[in-house]
This record gives C-alpha cells, sequence and structure tokens, in this order.
C-alpha cells in the first residue's frame, strides 16, 4: 500500500458525488459508476481498484443513506433513501452531504461530531 493520503476524506468525496450527480430517490447508480468519477478526480490512490472502496459503500448503506437494490459480483446498485442535504461541520471545516433522515453526526471519520 502506498502513503497516498487524500485531501478530502473519501468517504466525504463518495457523499458529494451523490448529492451532484444522483440527488434522486428514483435514481440509481452503480459503486462502479462513483468509483470512476473518484479516479477523475485524482484524490484516491491511484493503485486502488472498486474492491478497496467497498467499506466506503457499506457504510453509506449502514448510515441510512442509501440501500443496496441489488449486487452482481463487485457492482452494486443502489438508491437512496431521501434526497441529500449540504451541510458545513464547524469542527472540522468541510462541507458534509447528509440525507435528510440520517442522524446529524459529521460522516468524516476523523470527525464524527454533532451538527
Amino acid at each position: 500500500m502506498s502513503d497516498f493520503s487524500p485531501v478530502t476524506p473519501v468517504a466525504l468525496q463518495i457523499r458529494k458525488i451523490i448529492f451532484e450527480k444522483f440527488n434522486d430517490v428514483d435514481t440509481k447508480f452503480t459503486n462502479d459508476e462513483i468509483f470512476e468519477i473518484l479516479k477523475e478526480n485524482n484524490d484516491v490512490n491511484p493503485t486502488w481498484i472498486v474492491d478497496d472502496v467497498e467499506s466506503f459503500f457499506n457504510e453509506i448503506c449502514d448510515s441510512g443513506l442509501t440501500r443496496n437494490i441489488a449486487q452482481n459480483f463487485t457492482t452494486i446498485w443502489l438508491k437512496l433513501f431521501d434526497s441529500i442535504e449540504k451541510l458545513h461541520c464547524n469542527s472540522c471545516n468541510n462541507d458534509i452531504y447528509l440525507g435528510k433522515s440520517e442522524d446529524r453526526i459529521c460522516p468524516n471519520p476523523s470527525c464524527n461530531s454533532s451538527i
């Protein structure tokens, strides 16, 4: 594993992509689509493959932001439970993106402050 450290935590990057591109409860999207956008943004470890970000997708399902509606090998199809809101965390000074029914806790793994 390399010493790569993203400028923005990957969990926040994924939530921002979903907010900007898939913020509709009727829209289906995949982890592969999001991973391609992550790679284009050049703020993930360049040696990663989609399997390396699986834990981030499990986290957004566990948090209540998305639900897994289908899976085929490494591809996971997802849908939002609720639309996403853009908020700002004063503790870590990051813009964050939370589903309307999610707990108001910063999804930044190094913060987790109440919003």
